[in-house]
């Protein structure tokens, strides 16, 4: 990412997330926007018309390879609302998809209904 910030380090936002977002709070159309989705960049060009600093920002961030929201909420320093609205604005201009977060189901000796009620009755012992 560049150096160049829309922010202050020690004072914080000089732009309120509600101008960032144009007051939205809610990403446009379609796009439903789970904390485990992950964003994956499709256009490789961070900027060009259209795309204000923190759009661009946020796909900067994803061109580093795909990621789950909440990683890139994290890595932007930015309230998950904010960036919810922005990733819809950024899959809405065909810069990014988003997928579902994938649901691993268990398997193996956590998955066994008996061990999970033989844990149950022991836990009540205690």
């Amino acid at each position: 990412m560049n150096d160049e910030h829309w922010y202050e380090d020690e004072t914080g936002s000089m732009v309120r997330p509600y101008t960032v977002t144009g007051g939205r709070t809610r990403p446009p159309g379609r796009h439903a926007i789970d904390l485990m989705s992950q964003v994956t960049a499709v256009d490789t060009e961070a900027g060009g018309p259209g795309i204000d600093h923190a759009r661009a920002a946020l796909l900067d961030l994803v061109l580093r390879g795909p990621r789950p929201v909440v990683e890139l909420a994290a890595d932007a320093d930015l309230p998950l609302t904010v960036v919810r609205v922005l990733l819809g604005d950024l899959a809405e201009s065909g810069h990014i998809r988003i997928d579902a977060p994938r649901r691993v189901l268990p398997s193996g000796p956590a998955a066994d209904p008996g061990l999970l009620k033989e844990i149950v009755e022991r836990l009540k012992q205690i």
